[in-house]
């Protein structure tokens, strides 16, 4: 078994780590979330206690945190799009709270530069998005992830440590599942997990993917990292006050292709 890499380090050490899935969800923070011009168009609703809301000037995008402390999750964020103002959820993802913050950051950019590119454009992207499904998961195979694939309408990648993963229902028989799955920790119980609906844009699932195998390090504390799966996290930078005699540290590898924010 590795040794693990923080047994040496202070909690309260900050160290940048990969893979992302494992390091952790980070400070949650909305304004590091949700990347929206509030001082100009898009509206913010965050009382001292229950959901908060933000909705874009159009009122057909919604996006939420629901902070559930109690709970092994902490919480849910949820993206809704409804073709028209206050009308039926055309599609929604959800992402549990112990999600790498810097994973839901890049989906909720992604999301504000569709926004953008619809509101100054006669395309309709958010909700006839012409990205071919296999760019949401093409990037996956250039970090080493395994293929999967099921007669029932499922393909699974696999991250090279077996502790994240990435499902993609392309047989549409069943809309009540959801189109896209990605967790992160032991199968059985993950840390975090994601879905994504069917009519979720693709390029959404891009970015989210694109987020998931960057090689750039996340900054984390020790205290912050998931304890049972910290073995297999690879510690990029560490300025350590007591330097451990070894260290489970290895350089990243080279950097993944496809968008950086």
């Amino acid at each position: 078994m590795s040794p693990d890499p923080f047994k040496d380090l202070d909690p309260t050490q900050p160290v940048k780590v990969l893979p992302r899935h494992l390091a952790g969800p980070g400070p949650v923070d909305l304004h590091t979330v949700w990347p929206f011009p509030f001082d100009e168009d898009w509206s913010l609703h965050q009382p001292e206690e229950g959901t908060a809301y933000a909705i874009s000037p159009c009122l057909r995008l919604w996006t939420s945190f629901t902070p559930e402390p109690e709970k092994r999750t902490k919480g849910t964020w949820t993206i809704g799009a409804n073709r028209a103002p206050f009308g039926q959820t055309a599609w929604h993802i959800t992402l549990d709270a112990t999600t790498p913050v810097e994973l839901l950051h890049d989906v909720h950019a992604e999301l504000l530069d569709l926004h953008r590119e619809d509101r100054n454009s006669d395309q309709d992207r958010l909700f006839d998005d012409p990205t071919a499904p296999h760019e949401g998961y093409a990037p996956l195979f250039a970090r080493g992830w395994s293929h999967d694939i099921k007669t029932d309408g499922t393909q699974t990648f696999f991250a090279p440590d077996g502790l994240g993963a990435v499902r993609h229902q392309y047989s549409t028989s069943d809309v009540g599942t959801s189109a896209w799955r990605a967790w992160g920790g032991y199968p059985s119980e993950p840390y975090w997990q994601a879905h994504f609906s069917f009519g979720t844009p693709t390029t959404l699932i891009a970015a989210f993917t694109a987020s998931l195998i960057s090689t750039e390090p996340l900054r984390r504390t020790v205290q912050d990292v998931p304890f049972h799966t910290r073995r297999h996290l690879y510690v990029a930078t560490a300025a350590t006050k007591q330097p451990p005699s070894h260290s489970h540290a290895a350089p990243p590898p080279a950097p993944a292709p496809g968008r950086t924010r």
